[in-house]
């Protein structure tokens, strides 16, 4: 019997190939809702993971908190148990103004201002999603009838970047990007570094650059969306 990883504290010997992953541990609970023969697979601090079944295939689902450097703990010991695919599931803030609260986003690569992947690969390194893993979040929206943008999306390692000096959303919505998150670009550059299939879809729960005064993430629109996230990202999870 193989030892448990340190900090997800998951068994490599009953570990699936594929995981669904989120920042939130409530909503890796949520994720699991969505699964049959759920089952606990590992808890330490704010990782969860748990196992099941969807569309009669064993996948995870696995929280990775909050903020790439502690995102990255996550990817390294998923590899390390034995994924193969990784599609995360979480919220962003537009930075178009057609990207609206929620909406779903299908991310095709991400800008590495990230804060930990500068430690893990030179800056010229592209972080990109695989191309199967866009293709069957492609397929699995037009299944549940939902539309999503698609593009680059801004890997953040402030949350409330434009609230600071240098703050540079601005300069990132000029040069194309479809929103700002802060995971992304890890997961990326984590699954090219170990040969993993990665990718994600995002629920907009807000648009910095619409002059927001007060950030609220806790609305029906976004609940909405990120359950709708959920059930296309498991979906795209089994295709293929």
């Amino acid at each position: 019997m193989a030892e448990r990883t340190p900090v997800l504290r998951v068994d490599p010997d009953e570990f699936p190939e594929r995981v669904l992953v989120m920042g939130d541990p409530a909503r890796a609970e949520l994720a699991a809702d969505h699964l049959d023969g759920v089952r606990l697979l590992g808890r330490f601090r704010e990782y969860v993971t748990f196992g099941g079944r969807h569309e009669g295939m064993e996948v995870a689902v696995s929280s990775h908190g909050v903020g790439a450097p502690g995102a990255a703990i996550t990817f390294e010991e998923l590899s390390r148990a034995g994924a193969k695919r990784i599609i995360r599931t979480g919220t962003c803030g537009g930075l178009k103004a057609e990207v609206e609260d929620g909406d779903l986003v299908i991310v095709t690569g991400a800008i590495r201002e990230d804060g930990v992947t500068s430690a893990m690969v030179p800056p010229s390194f592209p972080a990109a999603a695989s191309v199967d893993v866009v293709a069957a979040l492609r397929r699995a929206c037009a299944g549940a009838g939902r539309q999503a943008h698609e593009g680059v999306v801004l890997t953040h390692s402030l949350f409330y970047p434009g609230e600071v000096l240098g703050g540079d959303l601005e300069l990132w919505h000029r040069a194309g990007a479809v929103a700002v998150e802060m995971e992304c670009a890890a997961l990326f550059v984590s699954g090219a570094l170990n040969s993993l299939e990665t990718g994600a879809v995002l629920a907009v729960d807000g648009n910095p650059l619409h002059g927001e005064k007060v950030y609220d993430p806790h609305r029906t629109v976004v609940y909405e969306a990120v359950e709708a996230m959920i059930g296309i990202g498991l979906d795209a999870l089994v295709d293929g």
